[in-house]
């Protein structure tokens, strides 16, 4: 079963239709199990768009913010390695300077500095 639950994970990432980032929001990220959070985090960042990534870096207990070290590490990674980050540093700057709770800010500020000293 959670095999097949991946494999639609991904299907999702891949679909280009703007919905299929709320089912990703509405099931992925609310799942109990970290390899579907895990698999949930790869397809929105797959996605490379504002709308998924304010997901992954403004979101309390998503992505970056996820309660699972192990997923928010996971999310961070892959992130770092994005070839084009040009929306990501978008969203991560409107996070910083948004209305967001101060624990989101720092997150996506640490982000932030993590991406420019790895390039």
């Amino acid at each position: 079963m959670l095999d097949n639950a991946l494999k639609i994970i991904e299907a999702l990432g891949r679909h280009p239709d703007e919905e299929s980032i709320d089912v990703l929001r509405d099931l992925g990220t609310n799942s109990s199990r970290e390899d579907v959070r895990e698999g949930t985090a790869t397809a929105l960042i797959s996605k490379n768009n504002e709308k998924a990534y304010r997901i992954l870096v403004a979101s309390e207990g998503k992505g970056i913010n996820d309660l699972s070290t192990k997923v928010a590490l996971f999310t961070v990674g892959k992130l770092v390695q994005l070839q084009d980050k040009e929306e990501l540093i978008k969203v991560l700057d409107e996070t910083i300077n948004s209305e967001s709770s101060e624990e989101i800010k720092t997150t996506a500020r640490s982000l932030k500095a993590l991406i420019t000293l790895s390039e």
